[in-house]
């Protein structure tokens, strides 16, 4: 429905939401398209941390395409520049979504890394306590991972 009710909106905030909506409903080839359109509508219309906040969106769908080193490769971009500019917010987003594809190709000490570096940025960035749990929650599984690896050996 809400698809529906976004229809041919054409703002940022509209097309991050179309991104964000088809990925969960699994229209990735949509979803894509539309990723390439808000980076592009960012490009030249937004600041630079919109920008990386949509770079970020289209690895995330590029990861459910099954492109994981792709999507890594953007995310590693976007850590950088967000860590560089001190954009705590968005350098969390980026380090999530990289730690979710490291977990997923079985990096899991690069996974983990990511996950501590978030939830550290979500702190300083003013997080709320459901996304500051969301974020320990994932680097409890993947301590949790190390460890049955380590103990099976």
């Amino acid at each position: 429905m809400r698809l529906d009710e976004l229809g041919a909106l054409r703002s940022q905030s509209a097309l991050n939401e179309k991104v964000s909506l088809l990925r969960l409903v699994g229209r990735l080839d949509e979803a894509f398209d539309i990723a390439n359109t808000a980076l592009r509508q960012a490009r030249f219309t937004g600041s630079r941390e919109e920008l990386a906040n949509c770079r970020i969106r289209r690895a995330q769908v590029q990861q459910f395409l099954g492109k994981p080193d792709e999507a890594a490769a953007e995310l590693t971009h976007c850590v950088l520049e967000s860590e560089t500019h001190e954009w705590a917010a968005v350098a969390a987003f980026a380090r999530e979504n990289r730690g979710k594809v490291y977990f997923e190709q079985g990096e899991l000490e690069a996974a983990l890394a990511d996950f501590t570096a978030a939830v550290s940025l979500q702190e300083k960035a003013g997080a709320t306590p459901a996304l500051l749990e969301s974020s320990l929650i994932a680097v409890a599984v993947v301590e949790s991972y190390i460890a049955e690896g380590t103990t099976s050996r």
